[in-house]
């Protein structure tokens, strides 16, 4: 996805190298980031709240990864108001209710959240978990991870299920990371034509049924000459080995369900 907070960051790194290290480089810098009641200026539009209806809990100039930001907290008419805003363009890069996320809170006493006050990694697994009508304990790894989008805090959610005929499901969620509730989904079923045999969904080819595979394209090589080891690729498992026989060198990837070879290169051991 598009990380608009990412991309200000990267933007803020580049001006970082150009403009050095020096002591004076920093200085100039910090003269080129907007002040503080510029900063509360852009926190209270964002609100559409009157600034003779707002008391500033906090307003401090922080840093992190390079990127200068003002945080912004304070409430008006009952309600407490988080924001993030960019020190060099002004700009609104996060923004919270507290007051709706307490009662988001109330709504779902079960809710696991972080100090942040944003739901945590494993109620974002829940949600999607739950929506998908899927156990936790039919999916290969998940996948969990805090992201930005257009300056919203998200969970992007990813796991996929085996089906005992064959069907792979992917499930891709986005998760609001404030009030779990699910921004987009997306899921693509594929169906696995297997070679050797009936595979289940918690079953795959073992280790010697694979260098039997590997060692049948090497005419005359034996287990001597084998190494092999058993890995994950987004959720799907294969055995990655080499072969080292009469001066080449065999570097293969084979599916662990299918027995299929992904991946086959070959070079001599002399080479550079």
């Amino acid at each position: 996805m598009k990380n608009g907070y990412f991309a200000i960051a990267a933007g803020l790194a580049l001006t970082a190298l150009l403009a050095g290290c020096s002591p004076s480089a920093q200085t100039g810098r910090q003269a080129s980031y907007i002040d503080m009641e510029s900063a509360k200026t852009a926190a209270l539009t964002a609100a559409q709240v009157d600034s003779s209806d707002a008391s500033f809990t906090k307003a401090e100039l922080e840093q992190d990864d390079g990127m200068a930001y003002y945080e912004v907290r304070f409430t008006a008419n009952g309600q407490d108001y988080y924001y993030v805003v960019d020190a060099m363009t002004g700009t609104v890069i996060e923004a919270g209710n507290a007051s709706a996320q307490q009662q988001a809170a109330a709504a779902s006493p079960q809710q696991d959240t972080t100090a942040s006050g944003q739901i945590g990694e494993d109620e974002a697994k829940r949600i999607a978990l739950e929506d998908a009508g899927v156990a936790e304990s039919s999916t290969m790894p998940m996948a969990v991870e805090l992201d930005y989008d257009d300056g919203v805090a998200v969970y992007d959610v990813e796991f996929v299920v085996y089906a005992d005929d064959g069907a792979v499901k992917e499930y891709d969620y986005e998760i609001d990371a404030t009030t779990g509730a699910i921004r987009s989904m997306d899921n693509e079923v594929e169906r696995i034509e297997y070679t050797q045999g009936t595979i289940h969904s918690t079953d795959y080819l073992s280790e010697q049924e694979v260098r039997d595979i590997a060692l049948a394209e090497v005419p005359g090589a034996t287990e001597k000459d084998l190494s092999l080891h058993l890995d994950e690729d987004d959720g799907r498992l294969r055995y990655e080995g080499r072969i080292i026989y009469q001066g080449m060198e065999y570097d293969f990837e084979i599916d662990a369900y299918s027995g299929a070879i992904r991946e086959w290169d070959a070079e001599s051991v002399f080479d550079d």
